[in-house]
């Protein structure tokens, strides 16, 4: 019997791991969720290879595929992995992740720094209600220190001078791309574009509300939406038991 769980959560942003839990205690309804964790240091250079390498060598031990979640940088991981490996993937969930995968908030903090005479603090100010819709002044101090920790100890492989850029396309096994209708980074145009690249077995989903992180303030909207999808998976006739190499 299998030690290894049915679903892994990826989390290549420790400052906001706490976002995932909803859904991930949703989700444990329905299968054995595992996470995979990964913090970038400041004394090391950003590489998705790394990271991409990093997993492969934890879910070679694992002796079936397995469906992958992730949101925003996770998901970009979860995306280049699949696309790298798609016999270890059983099915991707992308939560926030535009049809150009790599566009998250850092790219545009980075971008809105560059072109707007404000101060890094009224930018992170104005990041935090994009993201969350927050505007209460007593609390912004905090959210702006966790931005900044995500800033230090993400994988995002953006930087002031640099924005990285990775193809659109779609990968090998199911997909289902959710998203907000009111997500300022990831937009409608962005997550719209995904029907381009879809095959017949993958699914799009909106959330009516929530922003980029809507999958905190609805988990029981979005989890079930997942289920089903997982569920379509079992019942459908697709052969995802890709053989594994060892």
């Amino acid at each position: 019997m299998s030690q290894f769980a049915d679903t892994l959560f990826l989390n290549v942003s420790p400052s906001f791991k706490k976002f995932d839990r909803p859904l991930i205690q949703y989700l444990s309804q329905h299968q054995t969720i595992a996470q995979w964790e990964y913090q970038q240091t400041l004394d090391e250079p950003i590489s998705l290879d790394t990271a991409i390498a990093l997993l492969h060598d934890y879910l070679q031990h694992c002796d079936h595929p397995i469906h992958l979640v992730g949101h925003s940088t996770s998901g970009l991981l979860g995306l280049l992995y699949a696309r790298r490996y798609p016999e270890r993937v059983k099915s991707l969930t992308l939560l926030s992740v535009g049809v150009h995968p790599a566009i998250d908030w850092q790219a545009h903090y980075y971008v809105t720094l560059q072109m707007l005479p404000c101060s890094r603090e009224m930018i992170l100010a104005q990041t935090i209600y994009n993201l969350f819709g927050y505007k209460c002044q007593s609390k912004i101090r905090y959210w702006i220190e966790i931005l900044k920790k995500d800033l230090a100890t993400s994988l995002s492989p953006h930087t002031l001078f640099n924005r990285v850029s990775i193809p659109p396309g779609g990968v090998p096994v199911p997909l289902f791309v959710c998203g907000s209708q009111n997500d300022v980074i990831v937009d409608l145009h962005q997550f719209q574009s995904w029907n381009s690249y879809l095959k017949e077995e993958d699914r799009l989903w909106h959330c009516p509300q929530g922003r980029h992180f809507f999958h905190y303030f609805y988990p029981q909207e979005t989890g079930e939406r997942i289920a089903e999808f997982w569920n379509s998976i079992s019942s459908s006739s697709i052969d995802l038991q890709i053989p594994v190499c060892t």
